[in-house]
């Protein structure tokens, strides 16, 4: 196989932190822009429209993020071995994953936005989406979600590129649909007086542009990646097993997270619109502030399967805790910067006084436990690089789901305060931490280490 060019990038040699900081630096930034999908949205819906109409966007995020999410898992988890592939310098195997994956990311989107749309009404009923909201939020969902098939061909698109090295171009991809977002907001919601309609289509159209622009740049290259349309056609049944194995288990686990979140919703629905609002207008700076922990736990994968196809087990190791150096160097200083402007942040949102206390408080309350997060992010995706995605859903299903709703659970029965509704988040994800890292220090650091060891010595 041709060295790392035309955009790929071969993470199993040169500094380490160097190159985790190089290639995580655009993963980001552009997940800095793709959340300017959703946050333009809600700035320009709550100070167009009012907070009722924020309410309904916001009611909507958590259920569109179940069938994203999904997507998000699966692409993430097939990039695994994608990345595996290209460490291990194997093109022809890489280059039937690549197929194969792309075929199927198709086919589950085509069935996923489908199933959204059809089930909108039950998951907002699911969510106790109040009355006054539930017409504007069904509008909102309906419309949103016939995108979710753009987001899906993107998001395996696009993390065929991470996989293979190219964090560059999504990231390039990314700033010219989220500019054109912005632009289609303005127009639709604030010229031509769509609503909440105009929002969720300002989103559809930004996010085809992606879809195009990310597969164009795979038709055309000479690299590795490149997509060959008439081998879409024939799944290979091998690498679809193989796929499935390290992608569904992602998929689910965001899923279940997700899920997990609509019952969180519940009680905060419990709180009224200025609650909704102003806790929604919280979890968009929330996203914000986590991204790094999102985006070095991604660019870990990465770096770990590269290195694991290349079996330079050491090196894994190391990139691990540079990335957990990294990560706490940016939750020092961003987070202390949110915490201090959080009234400022939440005000660029809604300028509802009662909704504006909400969001301060959550953040508040939030971010001295963003370190936790880094945790679980970085420690995850360091065992699903190594092939365990399976263990990486069952730690995140206990720890996000079941501790954080056997919290909410005792500690709502024991004081009904919006306050326990903040806490959960931190006990989630500091319980998936500490059980995913139980796991990486007991099986997968000594196993590797004796592998490597072997090696080295033959």
């Amino acid at each position: 196989m041709a060295a790392a060019r035309k955009g790929s990038r071969d993470l199993t040699q040169g500094n380490i932190a160097k190159e985790l900081i190089l290639f995580s630096l655009p993963i980001f930034a552009g997940q800095v822009f793709q959340n300017l999908y959703n946050s333009v949205d809600s700035i320009v819906v709550g100070r167009a429209l009012g907070k009722t109409a924020l309410a309904a966007v916001s009611s909507s995020a958590d259920i569109s993020m179940l069938l994203t999410g999904f997507f998000v898992g699966f692409s993430t988890g097939g990039g695994v071995l994608i990345a595996r592939y290209f460490g291990a310098k194997e093109p022809q195997k890489l280059e039937r994953a690549l197929h194969t994956l792309v075929s199927f990311g198709i086919i589950i989107g085509l069935s996923m936005a489908a199933l959204g749309i059809i089930l909108s009404p039950l998951l907002l009923r699911l969510v106790k989406c109040p009355e006054d909201v539930f017409p504007e939020a069904l509008s909102y969902l309906r419309i949103y979600l016939l995108g979710v098939l753009f987001t899906a061909i993107y998001n395996v698109g696009s993390r065929i590129l991470q996989s293979v090295g190219d964090s560059r171009r999504p990231f390039y991809y990314l700033v010219i649909s989220s500019v054109t977002n912005i632009i289609m907001d303005v127009l639709f919601v604030v010229v031509l007086h769509l609503g909440v309609i105009g929002a969720a289509l300002a989103t559809i159209i930004s996010q085809s542009l992606s879809v195009a622009l990310v597969y164009i740049r795979m038709l055309r290259t000479d690299d590795v990646y490149r997509l060959h349309p008439k081998m879409l056609l024939h799944m290979d049944p091998k690498m679809l097993k193989e796929i499935t194995v390290l992608g569904f288990p992602a998929a689910i686990q965001s899923s279940l997270i997700s899920i997990s979140n609509l019952f969180v919703q519940r009680y905060i629905n419990f709180f009224g619109s200025s609650a909704m609002a102003g806790i929604g207008a919280a979890k968009k700076i929330d996203r914000f502030v986590g991204m790094i922990a999102q985006s070095l736990g991604l660019a870990t994968t990465t770096f770990v399967s590269q290195n694991v196809g290349a079996k330079k087990y050491d090196r894994a190791f190391k990139g691990i805790r540079s990335a957990l150096l990294i990560c706490a160097v940016y939750i020092l200083t961003v987070g202390t910067l949110v915490f201090v402007l959080a009234e400022f942040f939440v005000n660029i949102f809604i300028t509802d006084e009662e909704a504006v206390a909400f969001g301060v408080s959550m953040v508040h309350v939030m971010l001295p436990f963003y370190y936790f997060q880094c945790l679980n992010n970085i420690f995850a995706n360091a065992v699903r690089g190594f092939g365990k995605s399976f263990v990486v859903m069952v730690c995140s299903v206990v720890g996000m789901i079941g501790c954080r709703q056997l919290f909410l659970f005792i500690a709502m029965k024991l004081n009904y305060s919006v306050v326990n509704v903040y806490i959960g988040f931190p006990v989630g994800w500091a319980c998936a931490a500490l059980l995913v890292m139980v796991y990486y220090f007991v099986r997968i650091r000594p196993k590797y280490s004796k592998q490597g060891a072997s090696d080295v010595n033959k």
